[in-house]
């Protein structure tokens, strides 16, 4: 079929189906979808809490435990550990198909029974880790999420492969680092983004195989240099000194300088680099990946985001994981060894041939299943022959599309689409959704999706933030003690919408790592630094421009009035003549950046 447009079911506006995607969905035998491919993003992100964690009651032990499913959700809950193990069988919550109610209405109500683990861990991993998430061989990491094989950290997202790191956002290999944004392969590094193969860095952006530079931009294999200027070592390390990064007012003068000083240089169009034919953000050792956000190692993927170990291939709507997959549909969190799989939710090790099925595992020819590991050929957790399964599979999709299931907004859920919205545990801010997409309550609740006010804190604040002594060195051990006020609360709580938890305590080995490093105290709780480290990333939008090289020098920026004077030939040779190339980016066009097509990026920077 040749592309064709369509309307968007949930927020009205017009998206196109392109000729591929025909192709993949017959291939896969799916409709097409009826949602954007926004929307149907957005849609599964609201079944991700990645960073929240919650005391509520084990159906198993009937104790308190931490779980990520808030008190009043939903499914109930067992242990991790429990409900890995073979202490209860999921096979036991089986029912037949009433072919008199809408199917995702029986699906629903199975979901609801059947227990789920309090935490995405394995529990047998864990050392000394206990507050924690999504998350496996952690050893002494507090408040550590989607992470793997990390050690003495803290307050970290998205960390791989890293030891002693604080308050970090997507770190591989990194050590000794705080308050970063993408740091890869490098040690020391301090309030940067998008560094690699680098050490003692500080605030910097967009750096590879540097050391020793101070408030620097696109520079590549330099050392010892401040804000692009090179120094002798004498001379940087004596001015490093005068910049007194133990001072809390240095450290905010100092990173609001270098966002001023970074707008003056171009940035690509995109992050990434040994890609053929991709769009997007963050895409890297890719092939045809379209439309699809922080993939490293795909192949004909698109509208993905986050499938960070390759191989992935032949994957459409996935929303995070990935490691080995193939041919998956409208998933969420699903990897290690999935093929043809669809509408399904972390499931994950060696699955194939699932649909609309959650917390499956090492299993194939499930249809609406939760929790079932080792099993073949069951729907709605109740066992099937093959010959049973293959007969009755049909009829359900038959009745999924002559009886669908019609949410709260009036929106149709025939065979094809994702779980509902209404479906999940979680309210809109306590997703994913909430940080790439956010919304206030009045819009959240607008568009049908739950919201949760803050709970009322039972402590007592011992320490208001500008009591806080500004310099490291002035930090007494009691500061242990203190429950310290969050910057945002009293102050602009009213436009806080950061999950705030309106204070918070310095732990033992957070101290520690400070005074020997030299930091200041933080001035924000958790959830708000962890909200001022997304904002340095890009939306998962994409925009039609232009490059804004001019010739012989870019364009001015719209908003910030900067620009750029390039320092080598470019492409189109005359120093006067602007670059021709177009591109898709998620730079915004009102943005105040300058932004270059690849091949003008290059000559500038590598």
């Amino acid at each position: 079929m040749s592309r064709e447009k369509r309307a968007c079911q949930n927020c009205k506006s017009e998206f196109w189906i392109e000729s591929e995607d025909f192709k993949f969905y017959e291939k896969i035998k799916v409709p097409p979808p009826t949602w954007c491919p926004e929307c149907r993003m957005v849609r599964r992100m609201m079944f991700r809490n990645e960073k929240l964690l919650f005391k509520k009651k084990s159906a198993f032990s009937g104790e308190e435990i931490f779980s990520m499913f808030p008190a009043d959700s939903y499914p109930n809950v067992y242990e991790s550990k429990i409900w890995y193990s073979d202490a209860w069988d999921p096979t036991s919550y089986g029912k037949e198909v009433d072919f008199s109610r809408p199917f995702l209405t029986q699906l629903i109500e199975l979901i609801k029974e059947v227990p789920h683990p309090s935490r995405s861990v394995s529990e047998s991993t864990l050392i000394n880790s206990d507050y924690c998430n999504n998350a496996n061989d952690l050893k002494n990491c507090y408040l550590i999420f989607n992470a793997a094989r990390v050690e003495n950290s803290a307050y970290g997202d998205i960390v791989y492969d890293s030891k002693d790191c604080m308050d970090g956002l997507s770190l591989r290999q990194a050590e000794l680092v705080y308050d970063n944004f993408w740091v890869q392969k490098s040690s020391r590094i301090f309030f940067s983004s998008n560094v690699e193969d680098s050490h003692d860095i500080w605030f910097s952006k967009n750096l590879r195989g540097c050391s020793n530079c101070f408030g620097c931009v696109n520079l590549r294999n330099k050392q010892y240099y401040i804000f692009n200027e090179p120094y002798s070592r004498e001379e940087y390390k004596k001015k490093l000194e005068e910049f007194a990064v133990g001072s809390s007012e240095a450290v905010e003068k100092l990173k609001e300088k270098i966002k001023t000083f970074s707008l003056r240089f171009p940035r690509k169009f995109m992050e990434g680099r040994n890609s053929v034919n991709s769009r997007g953000d963050y895409i890297y050792n890719s092939k045809n990946v379209l439309n699809s956000y922080n993939i490293q190692g795909g192949e004909d993927l698109r509208y993905c985001q986050f499938l960070v170990d390759s191989p992935n291939k032949n994957c459409y709507d996935q929303t995070l994981f990935g490691e080995g997959n193939a041919f998956t549909y409208e998933c969420y969190e699903c990897g290690l060894g999935t093929n043809n799989i669809k509408f399904c939710a972390a499931c994950w090790s060696d699955v194939h041939d699932l649909q609309y099925c959650r917390y499956c595992f090492s299993s194939f020819n499930l249809f609406a299943c939760i929790g079932l590991r080792n099993k073949s050929y069951c729907i709605l957790n109740k066992q099937y022959t093959k010959e049973e399964y293959e007969k009755l599979v049909p009829k359900i999709i038959e009745h999924m599309n002559q009886m669908p299931y019609i949410d709260k907004k009036g929106r149709v859920y025939k065979y094809g689409e994702f779980f509902p919205p209404e479906l999940s545990p979680f309210s809109y801010n306590e997703t994913i959704a909430q940080e790439y997409f956010p919304l206030s309550k009045d819009e959240a609740l607008a568009k049908g999706y739950s919201w949760k006010d803050p709970e009322p804190r039972n402590y007592e604040i011992t320490l208001k933030t500008e009591d806080l002594p500004d310099h490291i060195k002035d930090v007494p051990d009691s500061i242990l003690n203190e429950i310290i006020q969050c910057a945002h609360f009293g102050h602009a709580m009213s436009k806080c919408n950061e999950q705030c938890t309106e204070a918070y305590k310095i732990i033992p080995q957070e101290l520690q790592f400070l005074r020997k490093m030299n930091l200041p105290l933080p001035r924000l709780c958790p959830n708000c630094r962890h909200y001022q480290r997304i904002k340095q990333r890009n939306p998962l939008k994409l925009w039609h421009r232009k490059c804004m090289c001019g010739g012989e020098k870019s364009h001015p920026s719209t908003s910030s009035g900067y620009s750029y004077r390039n320092t080598a030939d470019h492409i189109h040779h005359k120093k006067e003549e602007p670059c021709p190339n177009e591109f898709e980016t998620t730079y915004a066009p009102e943005r105040p950046e300058i932004v270059y097509c690849e091949q003008c990026y290059l000559r500038e920077v590598v």
